[in-house]
């Protein structure tokens, strides 16, 4: 058995010698030290031994598994230390080269020009309503009854408004107006607040309409609130927005929800105000619609409308956004084109 545990070792020995890899290193020691290996094999003959025999061949069989497991060791740290040299090398980093450039995204056009939108009517001392109180999703009572629209108004027909099928008489809003009701029930005056949400209405899609657009809703409802009052809001909004160079004109109007009710309109910076597609020739750009607030809505939320008025209006973020940037189809705001979109990321 002495010799037997010789001839293992120095065939170990030699197969260790012949090594190159930490994948040979690893081979040995599974042929000649796991459990199963030739020296296990070995040892497991020792119970067949005399006692004196047993602790000679013992002895010798664990000094000869402590040199093999030390020759192991020895060669794989060598193999290691090697091969992690040779990955380095393979995989060194040049840290003084420029690193690669990774594409930020930015804020969306229309989201900007929200943004511009409502920090100028807070610093005018508006605030902003929280967001249920502006939901998408609306029954006809604030959307429509509660605005003081007819039952038979055109806006209630399907061609204009989306119904939907979560209950009887629900719809996708067909405006941001909804949110003044909410606004103003059981709540004192004064209120002085704005609404930025999107809105739906069943149009034909061209370079001035969407099915699918923005809106930003404004109220203030206090005492001895006048006409004056909203055209000098207005007026300030869009000195702001556009530079006291821009010229803009009021114009009489009608909204069940307003009276007297008047429309803004811009002179068309595509055209400065000759006539071209954008404006249909006309020469300006609705931008948005007010009024003071109808004396039979604020009833209708439980405000005096013989001791406090108010006014309200509605823009549209997309015609805004068209003037100051001079953008001349709407559906470019929703076409996703990176090309487009670029020009907007400073």
């Amino acid at each position: 058995m002495k010799n037997q545990l010789e001839n293992i070792y120095k065939s170990a020995t030699e197969a260790l010698e012949n090594a190159s890899s930490i994948n040979d290193i690893e081979e040995i020691r599974t042929k000649y030290l796991s459990r199963k290996g030739e020296f296990n094999e070995i040892k497991k003959g020792l119970k067949d031994l005399s006692d004196e025999d047993k602790r000679t061949v013992g002895a010798l069989a664990n000094e000869i598994t402590q040199k093999l497991e030390t020759g192991l060791k020895l060669k794989y740290d060598e193999f290691y230390k090697k091969e992690l040299n040779e990955k380095l090398q393979k995989e060194r980093i040049d840290v003084t080269l420029p690193g690669k450039y990774t594409q930020a995204g930015h804020t969306h056009p229309l989201t900007s020009t929200t943004n511009e939108i409502v920090s100028i009517f807070q610093n005018l001392g508006f605030s902003v309503v929280n967001d249920d109180l502006s939901p998408e999703v609306e029954t006809e009572y604030y959307n429509f009854d509660m605005l003081n629209v007819p039952k038979d108004h055109p806006a209630r027909d399907m061609q204009d408004t989306f119904y939907t099928k979560l209950a009887k008489n629900v719809v996708l809003r067909s405006q941001t107006s909804g949110a003044q009701i909410h606004a103003m029930e059981g709540k004192n005056p004064p209120i002085c607040v704005v609404a930025p949400g999107r809105v739906y209405r069943n149009e034909n899609i061209n370079a001035r309409k969407n099915n699918f657009f923005h809106q930003i809703e404004g109220l203030y409802v206090d005492k001895d609130i006048t006409f004056g009052d909203l055209k000098g809001v207005l007026n300030e909004f869009i000195r702001l927005y556009f530079g006291a160079s821009r010229p803009t004109r009021f114009r009489s109007s009608f909204f069940p929800f307003t009276e007297p009710s008047a429309e803004i309109d811009v002179q068309c910076i595509m055209c400065e105000g000759k006539g071209c597609r954008t404006c249909s020739g006309t020469g300006w750009l609705e931008i948005l619609g007010a009024g003071m607030v109808d004396p039979n809505v604020l009833k209708g939320v439980g405000i005096d409308p013989d001791v406090y008025s108010g006014f309200a209006f509605g823009m549209g973020v997309e015609r805004l956004a068209m003037l100051k940037y001079a953008i001349d189809d709407i559906r470019l705001f929703f076409n996703n084109d990176i090309r487009f979109l670029e020009q907007f990321k400073d």
